[in-house]
């Protein structure tokens, strides 16, 4: 149950495998008598073990359920599961401020399946994090009608939503949860205890960027024009439609159920219930005009006031807010209706309302089957920078491996990490010029895992990776479908590829698209292969920036390597660049 991207033989990529790994890391690390909260595999050696924040606190859930029922079907229960577990909330909730059975029970549904949280929930945990929202605010108002032991699961669940790393969520979710504790009560112990919440949640905040987001990739923050590129518009509020190219904007809401919301506050204004209608309508409010980004006026000067919102770079992550006001404004609009027959009418409107195709089904894979078991480490190939999805792959597959491996998935991996990722992708194409064998032996790799499957999204064929490994000693050891276990040895199986179109010279990673006066080098190190006999004799544009070339060959292929001392301004250019090719010409003048 997840996006359903293309696997290509292999297990399909998306964030549900990230989320799925850090779950299973916390009941793998007790088992081993370690610390939960470690990731001992990712980003190793170059980083220290990696904080697993994203485990809390579904992993503890996920522990037994993936004992039972193995981790593909053990992710699947616990989905539906969380859906259950946000329905029974937001109704228990809405019990407690009085309102009858039926309309608490149409509240609740329209939280467990209100499109945003639907969609955010198919791999992203922001969708089950959110959850904690309504178990917080029924936690204070059991507090309030009973014990005040309750503000413990108060605080907890408050806390636990930036201590799970979805800081974003809790920019919004703090200040939300302090103005309904002030709009329910005068009382001044029960205010202590939710301003208590409020500081425990401020302090795992402090400790996420303490330990994760300081020294990592995203420790300056994000720029305007990132948050631009993900920014809803107003027309997405109303499209149920989703294009997974644009799957952050999917910010749809309903047609009918923001209508019977605005029906519930009104009847709540009109019940003199000001303090809670107008919390509820704020909470609304505020996240869809936040959801809207740099498309407003308002998020720009935001951003440059408020510091923690330079970090996030999707603006919508405070609209699991606005799912449950809408939720509870639906409920209290249908506590008006004295029949049972109009709820349960209301209530098969909102399935059809709120109804969105997100969830596909996503092939798994076969890990087992080249599972590396051996001492050393793992490299995957293509390698992707940290921060590409892609990556998530790697994640799972290692679930069954259980190594340390150099490369990793995260928005905010340390920059050392950084360094080595952008090193290694020369493996990619084939590359191994500057001294990549020493790397690979400083680094203790003892096993690379080719993934023929995730080379349409390298951009390069598989087919240099493949010979470049055979040629320096690698040998196939385990395969599964398009998953090819490399490690040192004389022997190894059989395998083949398709070769290039000998036709058409290969770019690697480090050059820009063709602008049809030449081509850019997009990074100092920049590797093309051509196809030919005798020397190749490159021709570049006249420039400041003096590149050095280097040829080597392989099977009849020629891999070219450019590099330069640094990257320059162009005229025309809006990044810096290297220089430019503007022609490759064999001996045989091809």
């Amino acid at each position: 149950m997840s996006g359903g991207a293309a696997g290509n033989g292999e297990a399909a990529p998306g964030d549900h495998l990230q989320s799925l790994y850090h779950y299973w890391l916390v009941g793998h690390q007790l088992e081993r008598g370690a610390a939960p909260w470690r990731d001992p595999y990712t980003f190793r050696p170059e980083a220290e073990p990696q904080p697993n924040y994203a485990g809390w606190p579904f992993g503890f859930l996920f522990w037994p359920i993936g004992a039972a029922f193995g981790l593909v079907a053990g992710w699947n229960v616990l989905q539906l599961l969380i859906y259950v577990l946000a329905g029974l909330f937001a109704c228990a909730w809405l019990r407690e401020l009085g309102l009858p059975r039926g309309p608490a029970l149409a509240g609740g549904l329209a939280f467990a399946i209100a499109p945003y949280r639907v969609q955010q929930s198919v791999g992203h945990l922001l969708g089950p994090i959110s959850i904690l929202l309504p178990l917080s605010l029924w936690a204070f108002e059991r507090a309030r009608r009973g014990s005040r032991w309750w503000l413990v699961l108060f605080g907890a669940a408050v806390a636990s939503i930036p201590l799970s790393g979805q800081v974003h969520l809790a920019l919004g979710a703090i200040p939300f949860v302090l103005a309904y504790a002030l709009c329910r009560t005068s009382d001044r112990g029960l205010l202590a205890g939710a301003v208590a919440g409020a500081l425990a949640a401020i302090g795992a905040g402090l400790l996420v960027r303490e330990t994760l987001i300081n020294g990592s990739t995203e420790s300056g923050g994000r720029k305007l024009a990132e948050i631009t590129r993900y920014s809803a518009r107003v027309g997405d509020f109303l499209s149920r439609n989703l294009d997974h190219g644009r799957s952050e904007q999917f910010v749809y809401l309903g047609w009918l159920t923001p209508l019977l919301a605005l029906v519930g506050l009104v009847l709540l204004l009109r019940a003199r219930r000001y303090a809670l209608g107008g919390v509820l309508a704020v909470g609304v409010a505020a996240p869809i005009v936040l959801a809207l980004g740099t498309h407003t006026p308002l998020y720009s000067p935001l951003w440059h006031a408020l510091p923690p919102f330079r970090f996030p770079r999707v603006p919508e992550r405070l609209l699991p807010i606005a799912c449950l006001c809408i939720a509870a404004l639906v409920a209290f609009a249908l506590a008006r209706a004295r029949s049972a027959l109009v709820v349960a009418v209301a209530i098969v409107l909102l399935f059809v309302d709120l109804h969105a195709h997100v969830y596909r089904p996503s092939a798994a894979g076969r890990p087992e089957q080249v599972a590396f078991r051996a001492d050393g480490r793992v490299l995957e190939l293509p390698v992707f920078d940290p921060s590409v999805h892609y990556g998530s792959v790697y994640l799972w597959y290692d679930t069954a491996s259980r190594r340390e491996r150099p490369g990793g998935y995260s928005t905010t991996a340390p920059r050392a990490a950084k360094r080595s990722s952008d090193r290694l992708q020369r493996l990619n194409c084939g590359d191994w010029s500057g001294g990549t064998a020493a790397l690979l032996d400083r680094l203790r790799v003892r096993a690379i895992a080719l993934h023929v499957g995730l080379y349409d999204r390298a951009g390069v064929p598989a087919w240099f990776a493949w010979q470049a490994l055979l040629s320096h000693g690698w040998k196939v050891q385990r395969t599964a479908g398009p998953v090819w276990l490399f490690q040192r040895s004389a022997h190894g199986k059989n395998t083949t590829l398709p070769a290039p179109n000998p036709t058409v010279p290969v770019f690697c990673q480090g050059w820009y698209g063709d602008t049809g006066r030449g081509r850019y080098m997009s990074e100092t190190h920049a590797p093309f292969w051509v196809f030919g006999r005798g020397r190749v004799h490159p021709r570049f544009a006249p420039s400041s920036v003096q590149p050095r070339v280097r040829t080597t060959n392989t099977a009849g292929w020629r891999l070219v390597t450019v590099d330069v001392p640094h990257l320059v301004h162009v005229s025309g250019q809006k990044r810096r660049v290297g220089a430019r090719l503007l022609a490759v010409v064999t001996q045989s003048g091809k």
